[in-house]
C-alpha cells in the first residue's frame, strides 16, 4: 500500500450503505461515505472523476448483474465494493450462492482497476446483529479470502467499536447517520494510505445518559410502524426499496454510467454540485 497515494478516479458499487442512506442533505438527496471520500480525493487531484452506482435494497446477484460490468468498463483507479449483507438478512439465504457471487464480482472488478477496496460492514449492537452474526461473519471471512487472493484492501468496520454504537445509526436501525458515514469515509481514506484526518474514528462517542423507559418504548413503536412493518411488507411481496431506481451517476435513458467532477478541485464542495462529464 502506498503512502498518501494519488488516485484520479473512483467508482463506488453496492447497496444502500454505499448509496449514502441515511446521510440526508437539505435538498433531500443522500451524501454518504463514498461522496465524502470522493470530495477528499478530489481536493488532492485536479481532474478527479467519480461515479456512485450503488442502489438501496440490492442483493448481491443484482449488484453483479447491474453494476459490476458497468464499473469494470469505466476502468477507474479505485473501485469500492460492498455487497451481500442484504442477502444475509433474508430469512432464506444460501450463503454458498452469496459467496460465489461475491467471488464473481471481485474476479471481474480486480483486473479493471488499480486498487479494489472491500469492506467488513459495520454491525449495530442489538438482537438483529446477534441473530444474523454467523452469516455476516461467514460473508466477512469470504471478503478476507478474496482480498488476499486478488490484492484488494479490506476496511474493517465490523471490528470498530464506534460503528457498533446505536447512536451512530439512524432511526431505521439499518443505516448510519451522517457522523457514521463520516467515520466510514475516514476509515477508507486511511486504508488507502492517506494520512489520518481523524485518528479517533474508532472511538465511540462520549457516554450519555440512557433514554428513559418511556422514550425507548416510544422509539420502538415508531421504528416498528415506520420502518420494520414496511420492510416486512416488501419482503412478503417480493418488492425492494430499490425497485425502479438507478445509481446516482447512471443514466437510465442512455443505459450507461457517467462521471462527475468538481468545478474547482481546491474547493470541491458537495458532490451533488459537481458537473457531469461525458454524455
Amino acid at each position: 500500500m502506498q503512502t498518501n497515494p494519488t488516485y484520479s478516479s473512483l467508482v463506488a458499487v453496492g447497496d444502500s450503505f454505499t448509496e449514502g442512506m441515511s446521510d440526508l442533505l437539505p435538498d433531500g438527496s443522500y451524501r454518504g461515505w463514498a461522496d465524502v471520500l470522493a470530495s477528499r480525493m478530489a481536493a488532492r487531484t485536479p481532474g478527479f472523476r467519480y461515479a456512485n452506482l450503488a442502489v438501496r435494497g440490492k442483493l448481491i446477484q443484482q449488484i453483479v448483474d447491474e453494476q459490476v460490468d458497468v464499473a469494470a468498463a469505466m476502468r477507474p483507479d479505485v473501485i469500492t465494493l460492498v455487497g451481500g449483507l442484504n442477502d444475509t438478512l433474508r430469512p432464506k439465504c444460501d450463503m454458498g450462492r452469496v459467496r460465489a457471487l461475491l467471488t464473481e464480482a471481485v474476479e471481474r472488478l480486480a483486473p479493471s482497476c488499480t486498487q479494489l477496496v472491500l469492506m467488513r460492514s459495520p454491525g449495530r449492537q442489538g438482537p438483529v446483529l446477534e441473530r444474523f452474526r454467523p452469516r455476516m461473519e461467514e460473508l466477512f471471512a469470504c471478503v478476507d479470502e478474496l482480498a488476499e487472493r486478488h490484492g484488494a484492501l479490506v476496511v474493517d468496520l465490523y471490528g470498530a467499536a464506534s460503528l457498533a454504537d446505536p447512536r451512530l445509526w439512524d432511526v431505521d436501525r439499518l443505516h448510519l447517520t451522517g457522523e457514521g458515514h463520516r467515520r466510514v469515509a475516514e476509515a477508507v481514506w486511511q486504508t488507502l494510505g492517506h494520512e489520518a484526518e481523524d485518528t479517533e474514528w474508532r472511538t465511540p462517542p462520549a457516554p450519555t445518559a440512557p433514554p428513559r423507559w418511556l422514550a425507548r418504548r416510544s422509539a420502538d413503536v415508531r421504528f416498528t410502524r415506520q420502518h420494520l412493518l414496511p420492510w416486512i411488507g416488501r419482503r412478503l411481496t417480493g418488492r425492494s426499496s430499490g425497485d425502479g431506481r438507478t445509481g446516482a451517476h447512471f443514466s437510465a435513458e442512455l443505459g450507461k454510467a457517467f462521471w462527475v467532477t468538481p468545478a474547482d478541485h481546491t474547493n470541491p464542495g458537495a458532490v451533488t454540485d459537481w458537473r457531469r462529464v461525458g454524455p
